[in-house]
């Protein structure tokens, strides 16, 4: 895996240790979010190819939904953006884009979600899958609600644009989910001196902005949480939220590469990948992950079965999605081998599976 780009301040070893552990150099990390910052700059006339030179990141990674990249390269290719993008508010610009869409599987849960501040929670229990470059938090205090992010890595002068690529972001996905074009309010908090482009903070994030605060927040009327989302679908939410918890419920006492194959077919079931892609995401050999899989104690199709299995059973116990929406959603194109593949896990079909469960 290439270190950073020469025109990118490396970070320090020591302290991104602390935060990443061993895994500086893992592909550990999603595309989710990044495709609206490089469709931005090729408006301004920067293309992909160029964008990502020295990164390490092939181009096709942005169409590529199993695709990974390592905490070193995203902030290569954050380096990248702030040397190359003739416009300096290219992350409030670009984070105005976003999309719930943009963000995988977890879109169902988001979008579904009763209320914004359970959709927050959901999105924030789940921000490690995106490789946020910034350590970040959520709270409520009193009556205000406080997102805060932490610069442990020491970005530099890339610390106004990540951070106003995700506040922007959070702006956008707020406003859709509340479909409020314009959601207004609170006041961002920034540790860093008012940049030459500063009056476009307010314009693009509706809000108070104030520089040289020594912390980095987005205050707003905690009130906000408990506003009702327009698309909230309880049986949808409850369904894809348990699941997610429960596919994730081991990770963070799960050997490195595990975690590293489950997140990266958190966003893909359609399309999960061989277990020879996989080897050639993370630069193995595909005997070579099978060997450190069996010293795991698991397997490719173990970890990929599992992964199924749970989201069916949950469709199954909690809605009332037909037996073929649910083998799409889990993954499988055939019903015919999903039904084959059901009766493999639990000896039963998935219609009898259900009247099963629902007459207990």
């Amino acid at each position: 895996m290439p270190h950073l780009h020469s025109t990118a301040r490396k970070p320090p070893v020591s302290r991104l240790a602390l935060r990443y552990g061993n895994d500086l150099d893992a592909p550990i990390h999603s595309m989710l979010g990044l495709g609206v910052l490089v469709d931005t700059l090729a408006g301004f006339g920067v293309s992909p190819a160029v964008l990502f030179e020295g990164t390490g990141i092939a181009p096709a990674a942005l169409s590529d939904p199993e695709a990974r990249i390592s905490h070193r390269q995203k902030i290569a290719l954050f380096a990248n953006v702030h040397r190359l993008s003739p416009e300096p508010a290219i992350g409030l610009i670009a984070g105005r884009r976003q999309r719930i869409s943009d963000f995988g599987v977890f879109g169902y849960a988001v979008l579904s979600s009763a209320t914004l501040g359970d959709a927050v929670s959901f999105g924030m229990q789940h921000l490690r899958l995106a490789g946020p470059v910034l350590e970040k938090s959520f709270r409520i205090e009193g009556e205000q609600a406080v997102f805060e992010g932490h610069d442990v890595i020491d970005l530099g002068p890339l610390l106004p644009l990540a951070t106003e690529f995700w506040f922007s972001s959070i702006h956008a996905l707020m406003s859709h989910a509340l479909e409020r074009p314009d959601n207004e309010g609170g006041v961002l908090l920034l540790p860093y001196p008012a940049p030459a482009h500063a009056a476009r903070y307010e314009e693009l994030l509706h809000c108070r902005v104030q520089f040289d605060a020594g912390v980095l927040q987005w205050r707003f009327d905690a009130a906000l949480l408990d506003l009702p989302l327009p698309n909230a679908n309880p049986i949808t939410a409850e369904a894809s939220a348990s699941f997610c918890a429960r596919m994730l419920e081991r990770i963070d006492g799960e050997p490195q590469l595990v975690k590293t194959i489950k997140e990266a077919c958190l966003n893909s079931l359609a399309q999960l990948p061989r277990a020879e892609q996989m080897a050639e995401q993370l630069h193995l050999s595909t005997r070579t992950l099978h060997r450190r899989l069996v010293d795991a104690g698991t397997s490719y199709q173990q970890i990929i079965d599992g992964l199924r299995e749970r989201l069916a059973i949950e469709f199954l116990e909690r809605t009332d999605l037909s037996v073929q929406e649910i083998a799409e959603r889990s993954g499988y194109s055939d019903v015919s081998n999903f039904r084959k593949a059901f009766r493999k896990w639990t000896g039963l079909t998935p219609a009898h599976f259900r009247d099963r469960e629902r007459t207990r």
